[in-house]
Parts: structure tokens; sequence; C-alpha cells
């Protein structure tokens, strides 16, 4: 086949929508000739066709397996048998906790090039670069894979834009071989993330960052977030501080604003894991005592002052 295989995720019945988010990355990689395929392993796999058939997808592949649920030993086999059958050059996989389980050790198997939390790739004169984050996310690191046939990247989720429009690719049935399974899952067990906030979803954002100073100001600028309509956002020393909740996190090891169209940053210093999850926006209007701060250096408005007088002009407004 060469071209792109893209490995969908399901759970309990429906499609994960970084599936989707697969087939957009996939896109950005496509070359004259290539075909993207998507397959998709599951109990009854022809239930997720009319959701897969989307632009961009030439064949969808359905692969019946034993399991009902995600099972590492069941798609490192199957995933296996379908780079063996079709050898496309690059493969997607979704940087996921199913993907943990069984990618890692596919690519070490068969040899694959091979980076995990990637949340850009192209093709420089010709050859597949990938780039992820290093040292903590402080540093992005871009990857190649000289020698490599075949390529196995786990694309981070919310940062590469899903297809909208409908489309009928072909169909095809993949006898995949069924793997001994080393577990078996009994039950799904639903368990309180504490703040059920979609950083992602979001089209207004409010962002704190250090420059806040301590935590008993975080309340001032939760209370301006809501009066003026936005999600209270923050960096990472917020998150890691126990200030607010990780699920709030903006950044390479947080979430992508990937819906965001006016993002404000308070006191927010701009470092490139935070900028990463954001300088995307249309909009971005920073806030800073530090005129050299990297953040100004996205923002379509900046303003060199206090965080808290402008916090408190703001709210006077509301």
């Amino acid at each position: 086949m060469s071209g792109i295989l893209v490995i969908a995720e399901q759970r309990r019945g429906e499609l994960r929508p970084v599936s989707l988010e697969l087939l957009g990355a996939a896109e950005g990689l496509r070359r004259t000739g290539d075909e993207v395929a998507v397959a998709i392993l599951a109990g009854a796999p022809d239930r997720f066709v009319g959701a897969l058939s989307v632009a961009g997808v030439d064949e969808i592949l359905t692969v019946k397996v034993a399991s009902p649920e995600f099972d590492a030993d069941t798609f490192e086999s199957a995933v296996g048998a379908l780079i063996a059958k079709r050898s496309p050059d690059v493969v997607l996989v979704a940087h996921s906790v199913d993907s943990f389980g069984f990618a890692a050790a596919l690519a070490a198997r068969l040899g694959l090039g091979f980076a995990t939390d990637v949340f850009n790739a192209e093709r420089i004169d010709g050859e597949l670069v990938a780039t992820r984050g290093g040292y903590g996310q402080k540093v992005s690191i871009e990857v190649d894979f000289p020698g490599r046939s075949t390529v196995l990247l786990a694309i981070r989720g919310n940062v590469f834009k899903a297809p909208e429009q409908a489309a009928s690719p072909r169909v095809t049935a993949f006898d995949a071989p069924q793997a001994a399974s080393r577990a078996a899952g009994r039950d799904f067990i639903e368990l309180s993330a504490g703040d059920d906030v979609d950083m992602a979803a979001a089209e207004f954002i409010l962002t704190i960052g250090r420059g806040i100073g301590e935590e008993a100001k975080v309340a001032q600028f939760r209370e301006l977030a809501d009066a003026i309509g936005a999600t209270l956002g923050c960096s990472r020393p917020i998150a890691d501080a126990g200030w607010l909740p990780k699920s709030r996190q903006v950044g390479q090891s947080g979430k992508t604003a990937s819906a965001c169209k006016l993002y404000i940053a308070m006191g927010v210093s701009g470092a490139i894991q935070h900028l990463a999850g954001m300088k995307h926006v249309s909009t971005i209007i920073a806030v800073n005592s530090d005129a050299e701060a990297s953040i100004f250096g996205v923002a379509k408005y900046g303003i060199v002052g206090d965080i808290f007088e402008i916090a408190e002009e703001l709210r006077s407004l509301f």
C-alpha cells in the first residue's frame, strides 16, 4: 500500500475523538499518490464505518477481534499484521493510555522508526520529521528516522483539526490473527476528575501564570473569568503547585486551546511549552510587568503593567 495507516480508537462502543484528529495529521503528511487507510479494531467494527467516512480517508479497514474493548496483545498482533500486509510509510496512533500498551513494543519488534507525544509532523526535503517535547516539555525536539521504511508516530490529542466533511471511502474487512491475551477487562469504573472543564473546547480563555505570586490571588482571577465569560486556565507552574487542577493547564504537557478564539494571558512569561498550546489562537492579549516576556512575541495586543491593577480595571467594567 505504502501511504499512511491510521489506527482508530473506540471505547465502549463510541469512536474516540482523537481518531478523527489522527486523520487531520495524516492529511498533512500525504504526498501525491499516497492513500490514507484507517483501521478500526472492535468486536463489531462495521458500526464505526459511518463515523470514519470523512474527507481524506481512502479506505476503512474493519478488523474484527475477540475482545470488545482495547487489549494490548490483540492490538500489537493485529496492527503488526496490518503493517506486514500493507507496508505503510507512516502509521499514526493516538498518544494515549491505549497506545502506551502496545506501540513501543510493536515498534521494537518490527524495527520501526518511533516517536511519542508528537505535536507536529511534516516532510522536509522529502524526509519525515516529527516534533515532540523534551526535558520535561522545556524544549521542542525534532526527530528524523534515517533508514526506516516505516515510522510509527503517537500523536498528541487536541492538536490536529479533525476533518468535517463526509466522504465515501471503500470498506475492506481485514482478517487479523487472533492473539492470546494475557489480560482480560472486567468492568469500567468511572473516576471523578474533580473538575469537568474542557479547555480544548473553550472559545474564550483567561490564563494565569506564576506572575500572580501566591495561591490566594487565584480567587481574584477566577471571579474575573466568571464576570467576563471566560474559562479560567493556567500555565504549568500554577498546576504543578496545585493552585488549579491539572485539567486547566494549557501547554505541551497540558491542554491545547484548540477551539479558542480569544486568549488573555495574565502574568504568563511565555515558556515554549506553554506557547505550544496557545500560540495558534487568532487573538491573544498579554498582560505582564516584564516588557521582555516571551508571551509578547505571540500576542496581538500587549499591556506592560501590573496584572492586579489591570484585572481590577477590567472587573470594574462588568
